[in-house]
């Protein structure tokens, strides 16, 4: 079982995912693309090597937006898993055109 990383490691590693934020127990980071098929052309890429990794994102898409939210449940918080993640994910993201949004709540009512 992994650990749940200190707030301490966690701002560490913030520092080099820039884009990523900690939100309660979650890695989050709320993106834009152009339009549907390039939120879910990302999202394969991503949901391709969550499997390799046995490690599966929250995430919501409404169009063009993705909304992704990185823990491992059973640590109950962030873990090198996530972070792990967070790095493939910035790969793809270093190839696509996108806008970083701001922190925005995934269900609004």
């Amino acid at each position: 079982m992994m650990t749940a990383m200190t707030p301490t490691q966690i701002s560490a590693q913030l520092k080099l995912h820039p884009g990523w934020r900690l939100e309660d127990n979650w890695l989050a980071r709320d993106l834009q693309f152009s339009d549907f098929q390039s939120a879910w052309r990302f999202m394969t890429l991503v949901a391709d090597c969550a499997e390799k990794q046995d490690h599966h994102p929250n995430w919501y898409n409404v169009y063009g937006t993705v909304q992704i939210r990185l823990s491992s449940h059973d640590a109950e918080g962030v873990t090198d898993r996530d972070f792990a993640l967070a790095r493939q994910i910035n790969e793809y993201l270093s190839q696509s055109e996108f806008t970083d949004l701001p922190p925005t709540p995934i269900f609004k009512t």
